[in-house]
């Protein structure tokens, strides 16, 4: 499994009307494109929202993200969740945790 952490900063009194766009939209598309939500959460007294995005096919992380956002069904969406950033930071990641013993 690949993972990507990404990070967004929201225009200020913006967040619900993001969260409403991107649960409605971004989320059940990700899932349907073979996606992983790992975790979602908005930092607490700020505008920011953070995600944890996992993929798992052979193909990889980078070629399955290329393909989400070409596709017609993303360009599609809307509202469009992006139009309220201001600001977005998307980074891979690797755990560092040993793996469970079976």
């Amino acid at each position: 499994m690949e993972y990507q952490l990404r990070r967004s900063r929201i225009r200020p009194g913006q967040v619900r009307e993001f969260l409403d766009a991107w649960l409605a939209g971004v989320y059940p598309l990700r899932q349907r494109f073979g996606f992983r939500f790992i975790g979602a959460w908005v930092v607490e007294g700020t505008d920011e929202f953070v995600w944890i995005l996992g993929y798992d096919g052979p193909d990889g992380f980078a070629t399955a993200d290329a393909r989400y956002y070409a596709s017609p069904e993303r360009a599609a969406v809307s509202p469009d969740p992006a139009q309220f950033f201001v600001a977005t930071d998307h980074r891979m990641i690797r755990s560092v945790l040993p793996e469970a013993a079976s």
